[in-house]
């Protein structure tokens, strides 16, 4: 008979909140369980760490070694120039990064209560910023936005790898390098992979009319004077289609991932990990000129040989390591980054395969292990020394095959994902080593992402097989519970005795139940607060930070500021996407009793689809002949896009259109499903 063990510890995992919307005048609606909320002396004000965060955080000085500063030298070694303060803004005057608003951290010797000490570290790491030397003719501008931006010297111009998520923080982060290091021209781009945040800016180095001619072979691309853009084999497949169909509700959840409602301070956002969170100016895109196909390719740009490692599937589902022979230097993209890494992200993703990603890594220890001086990447900072580059390689490899292992042994053994998350822990060696703790990704949750990806949602207890919805079932919960005051007294004793997690299940399944419940909405508030409080990882902490501020104060994503595209993405949707797009956006209710054909000749592309809607559904018909539909429309492919938005005076001035009008105008005046705001602003933290 299985037994399931569980931790009765606090999370030691995430980011940040200091209630910045409290200043806008919302208030906490509804007036339910006033008295009460005098009884319990409830307030909506942000709390101080409680004895028991504080013995929660103070228990880490044991388990961690905080006189090893290696990785803060690390950090800081190479420096070359940076600005007193860095805050950079767009062209209105918005703030879209600062490290200025961390200048908090030099203030303090040590950690504060309400930041867990170990992420407090890499907070400090994360706040060295500038432009840094990694080696002769390598070199990095960090802290200039989440990732960072590497240029390579070549015989007569830059190499860039990985150029920002802001076209902005691009442009300033090159304006330091030319300032230090005089004005080269670039001479190719490589994006390592498919993630926003190292593509995004590559308008703030590069121009279209500059770009080399994809038509050509590589080696014509650099001959000819123009810039290459070099991307691992799958990159535009996934880097346009990989947000775009859950996009919405990506871009709501990263509000609590990346703490984007948060302000930094000591009791609201520090870093998360791979930096202090993400930029929010333009993101631009510039398709690719060439798709490095298999691990082994080798070229020489500009006098740089560069021979690269395909590493699909792991933090990326398209990504590539590069080796740099001359300077025994090993660019490990984002599958090093010097923290626990995600298997599952917070704001939404398909699960990444721990298995491969150690495979990958012990493939690059293999190939290049041997000669390796060097190992630098995507985020955060290089480590140096051919014996400490292998340590790091092995112990980041480690603890991703360990999780995956661990993690079916467990589901082999009977145990659930929850039961699984509460268990595993990783081995003491590699829980104490700097680089490989819970600052982005953490066990628990990506021991849940390989569950996952094996055994799917389904725990085998059939009682879940289709269980009621959270607000019904909370709503169940209460009749049976009765008195809910007295459950709130319950649980008030229960957080002063510092048990945070159970206070903020029970006291959530009550505004699940009645959200106008107040004295539980700043209950819950002040337990996931204090969660937040013990988080080592970043992401974490925003999470609980942000939902004890929208408790508080009420859905806040209204007020939410992100990284704006400039449109590039979309125009480089292929037809496939745009319509797979067109079926998610329907109302398919409204069009249930419809059943016709819509032919598209797109004459740019030379590609024909044929679009049935059958009962609200959409099949897509690709490379199917159109001369039997029901309407007919020849016209250029990114014409869609104004098809997509329901813009149909625009998109009949661009198309020649045959057929049942009627049955057109119909079908685009229901693709509305995705067409307001309150889509991207549903509630999380109650119903």
């Amino acid at each position: 008979m299985k037994k399931a063990v569980r931790k009765i510890i606090a999370p030691l995992l995430i980011t940040g909140l200091i209630l910045p919307v409290m200043g806008h005048g919302q208030v906490v609606r509804g007036e339910t369980g006033s008295n009460l909320i005098d009884e319990l002396e409830l307030t909506s004000e942000s709390k101080p760490a409680s004895s028991y965060t504080i013995e929660a955080n103070s228990a880490l000085y044991s388990i961690l070694d905080f006189k090893d500063t290696s990785e803060y030298k690390n950090a800081t070694r190479g420096l070359i120039d940076a600005p007193k303060e860095l805050e950079l803004k767009n062209a209105n005057g918005d703030v879209i990064w600062s490290q200025k608003a961390y200048a908090f951290l030099e203030d303090y010797k040590s950690a504060p209560d309400t930041v867990n000490p170990s992420l407090w570290e890499n907070t400090r790491n994360n706040h060295a910023y500038g432009l840094f030397k990694v080696t002769d003719k390598i070199y990095q501008v960090r802290g200039y936005d989440m990732a960072n931006l590497t240029l390579i010297e070549g015989e007569t111009g830059w190499i860039v790898f990985d150029p920002l998520m802001s076209v902005e923080c691009t442009q300033a982060a090159m304006q330091l390098v030319e300032k230090n290091l005089g004005q080269r021209p670039v001479k190719a781009v490589i994006i390592s992979h498919t993630h926003v945040d190292h593509y995004g800016g590559i308008k703030g180095i590069l121009s279209e009319e500059n770009v080399a001619d994809e038509k050509l072979s590589i080696e014509q691309q650099l001959a000819s004077g123009k810039v290459p853009v070099i991307v691992p084999e799958g990159f535009m497949e996934h880097a346009v289609s990989e947000n775009v169909y859950a996009g919405k509700a990506m871009s709501r959840r990263a509000n609590y991932q990346y703490g984007v409602l948060l302000e930094p301070g000591l009791n609201g956002k520090v870093a998360m990990g791979i930096g202090m969170g993400q930029s929010t100016g333009t993101i631009s895109f510039i398709a690719p000129t060439y798709e490095i196909s298999q691990t082994g390719q080798t070229f020489v740009i500009d006098g740089i040989e560069m021979e690269f490692q395909l590493t699909p599937g792991t933090e990326a589902p398209a990504e590539m390591n590069t080796w740099f022979p001359q300077f025994k230097a090993l660019w490990m993209a984002e599958n090093c980054t010097g923290t626990l890494h995600n298997l599952y992200t917070l704001r939404g993703a398909q699960v990444r395969d721990g298995a491969a990603w150690a495979k990958y890594i012990t493939e690059t220890i293999s190939r290049y292990g041997k000669q390796a001086e060097i190992a630098f990447q995507s985020h955060n900072w290089p480590h140096w020394g051919n014996a400490v580059v292998n340590e790091y390689l092995v112990n980041t490899a480690a603890v991703y095959k360990f999780i995956n292992d661990q993690t079916l042994t467990y589901i082999n053994q009977g145990y659930t994902s929850d039961e699984i998350s509460n268990m595993i822990e990783l081995p003491k060696e590699l829980a104490k080593t700097w680089y490989t703790r819970q600052y982005y990704g953490t066990v628990a949750h990506n021991s849940k992402a390989v569950y996952q990806k094996y055994m799917g949602w389904y725990d085998a207890n059939p009682v879940n097989l289709n269980p009621l919805t959270p607000s019904e079932s909370a709503q169940k919960w209460v009749e049976y519970l009765g008195d809910t005051d007295a459950v709130l007294r319950m649980a008030k004793a229960d957080y002063d005795a510092g048990n945070y997690q159970w206070v903020a299940e029970i006291t959530n399944t009550i505004i699940f139940a009645d959200p106008e419940n107040k004295a539980a909405r700043l209950l819950c508030a002040d337990a996931l607060e204090q969660l937040g409080y013990q988080s080592e990882s970043g992401p974490w902490r925003n999470a609980y930070l942000t939902a004890a501020l929208e408790l508080r104060n009420g859905n806040s994503a209204a007020l939410a500021v992100q990284a704006v595209s400039n449109g590039d993405v979309q125009k480089e949707m292929t037809a496939s996407m745009l319509f797979d797009y067109i079926s998610i956006i329907l109302n398919k209710q409204n069009m249930a009793d419809q059943n016709f054909t819509i032919g598209f000749n797109l004459v740019d592309t030379k590609e024909q689809y044929l679009l049935q809607i059958k009962n609200g559904v959409v099949l897509v018909y690709e490379n199917t002949s159109i001369h039997d539909a029901d309407i007919e429309i020849t016209t250029k492919k990114n014409a869609l896009l104004y098809f997509m938005q329901g813009n149909m005076a625009a998109f009949q001035k661009s198309a020649q259109i045959k057929g049942d009008a009627e049955k057109l105008n119909l079908f685009v005046s229901n693709l509305t499903e995705l067409s307001t705001g309150s889509f991207s602003a549903f509630n999380i933290i109650e119903p």
